[in-house]
């Protein structure tokens, strides 16, 4: 008999277990990996995203004046492929927790080197901070529900890291600092039989560099590429940069004429775009 409820009472309890185990409920602040290409490798963003839910959040819900982890759960982290500055600060490549402290006009934000403390901001050390920033809040017209981090305005060396969450935003900018970098492997490249014109000439415009060099080496891409109509659309790009708006023109006007050939409306309204600017 002992044995037999012995056995009853084994067998409910790895029931409970298995049905316990099988459980499974949405989690109210669920995890967001954010991994952005950026400069010359990759930002990445791991946090939790709580949402409002109807409360109040900033000022009441989140204090102001003191440290918070930023999301639920623990504290945010972002990864820097390579060495960057924040808001003019130098942020040496690797992961950092992100902590802040929201005020009503601004927020003061802490890049974080100990990535052992989590969420318990009671042991925070100041000791820890490889920089503190402030910036500015934005109060929105739209409702975000959801606690948001994002990349945005991404050029080719910097962007922006937004915070949103109810009616308030704030931002930070990151910029790489590439350019020698690249600068060097440009005049490595055109010491080989394999130039990369199209790439070269495409840095050199979008980083306002000499636009005389750029357009010699468009040309040059155009001449081995006769078909590329993304290759003729910079060239006039670059020419419309460079003041010659005649030369802009007859660019654009045989973009139009290789897209249409290619059944590219894209290219043909960039082209059509870029003659309207040049008049």
């Amino acid at each position: 008999m002992k044995s037999t409820l012995l056995f009853l009472t084994l067998l409910m309890s790895s029931t409970q277990v298995l049905f316990s185990q099988a459980l499974k409920t949405p989690t109210p602040s669920p995890m967001q990996t954010l991994k952005q290409g950026f400069a010359l490798t990759d930002i990445s963003i791991e946090y939790y995203r709580p949402s409002a839910k109807g409360r109040t959040v900033f000022g009441d819900v989140v204090p102001f004046g003191k440290i918070w982890r930023t999301g639920a759960n623990g504290a945010t982290k972002m990864t820097f492929g390579e060495n960057v500055k924040i808001q003019g600060k130098d942020v040496p490549a690797g992961t950092y927790a992100i902590y802040t402290i929201p005020n009503k006009d601004n927020w003061e934000v802490l890049i974080y080197k100990d990535l052992k403390l989590g969420g318990n901001v009671n042991d925070y050390k100041q000791e820890n901070e490889l920089i503190r920033i402030t910036v500015p809040v934005v109060n929105m017209n739209d409702y975000v529900e959801t606690f948001t981090v994002n990349v945005a305005n991404i050029q080719a060396s910097s962007c922006a890291i937004e915070m949103t969450w109810e009616k308030t935003k704030i931002s930070f900018n990151v910029v790489a600092e590439i350019d020698q970098a690249i600068m060097g492997s440009i005049d490595k490249a055109m010491n080989v039989d394999s130039k990369p014109y199209y790439q070269a000439a495409s840095y050199y415009y979008e980083n306002n560099k000499d636009m005389a060099k750029a357009l010699e080496w468009i040309t040059k891409a155009v001449d081995q590429n006769p078909k590329a109509y993304w290759v003729a659309l910079l060239k006039a790009k670059i020419e419309l940069k460079s003041g010659d708006k005649k030369a802009a023109t007859t660019s654009a006007q045989k973009v139009i004429e290789l897209a249409k050939e290619a059944k590219n409306d894209d290219y043909v309204k960039m082209a059509e775009k870029l003659i309207s600017d040049a008049k």
